[in-house]
């Protein structure tokens, strides 16, 4: 039996952006993908490592946080599109609500997520900075 950090520590792409791309047409997908959704079984899928470069697609900013989070507010959750193409949900970090823009330049980092319950289990995970901020 595994306990739950070795568990967390065994899903790739939640550390290191790591989804799949098809060698038949080049997408990229993140989260992994199994099947192309284009080249169907003609696809030949393999795992992707991201760069972990992109920029804001779009955000908001969380002024009621759900329960765990309230230390953090407000903060700002975004859609990144990463440079090679995929869009995926991330809070952008270290930096004030107000710095945040429509096309700004972000890069991955590392941090705590959350902190579960008595035994104080911290996860981690993929969060976005702004890029030269």
């Amino acid at each position: 039996m595994t306990g739950i950090a070795t568990h967390w520590r065994l899903i790739p792409q939640r550390y290191n952006l790591v989804g799949t791309r098809c060698s038949n047409c080049g997408n990229k997908f993140f989260p992994p993908r199994d099947i192309c959704p284009d080249c169907r079984r003609a696809g030949n899928i393999e795992e992707f490592r991201f760069s972990g470069d992109g920029r804001v697609y779009s955000y908001t900013v969380i002024h009621t946080p759900p329960e765990g989070f309230e230390f953090q507010k407000p903060y700002v959750l975004g859609i990144i599109e990463l440079a090679e193409g995929p869009r995926l949900l991330s809070q952008i970090v270290d930096c004030k609500p107000g710095d945040v823009e429509i096309g700004s330049r972000v890069e991955k980092v590392f941090r705590k997520v959350i902190a579960d319950g008595r035994e104080g289990i911290i996860r981690y995970g993929y969060k976005f900075k702004l890029k030269d901020h």
